[in-house]
């Protein structure tokens, strides 16, 4: 197992999500928690998306987000569902925000 600490709670495990940045202790993904706050949810309101989580975690990832765009972009790019699969209902809610 090669675990590396990238920031007081952001860290990357070649056995979690492929090593991707996720939450230290949880397999939560930076990249789910930008996600979120790209789609407009306020970092405290994440909290109610991701309960197990706590503010100044979000705070880190968001912070690691803005410190590493370029590779968590393509990352957030590489795993995006294709509009063709995603349900009409989910995609007029998405349209909504």
């Amino acid at each position: 197992m090669s675990a590396e600490t990238l920031s007081r709670y952001v860290t990357r495990n070649t056995e979690i999500l492929s090593g991707e940045p996720v939450i230290l202790g949880t397999r939560t993904s930076v990249r789910a928690i930008v996600g979120l706050w790209r789609l407009g949810i306020m970092p405290e309101e994440i909290l109610n998306h991701l309960p197990h989580l706590i503010l100044a975690q979000v705070f880190d990832a968001l912070s690691f987000y803005l410190d590493h765009q370029a590779k968590i972009n393509e990352s957030i790019e590489r795993n995006r569902v294709p509009d063709a699969l995603v349900h009409p209902c989910v995609r007029s809610v998405l349209c909504a925000l």
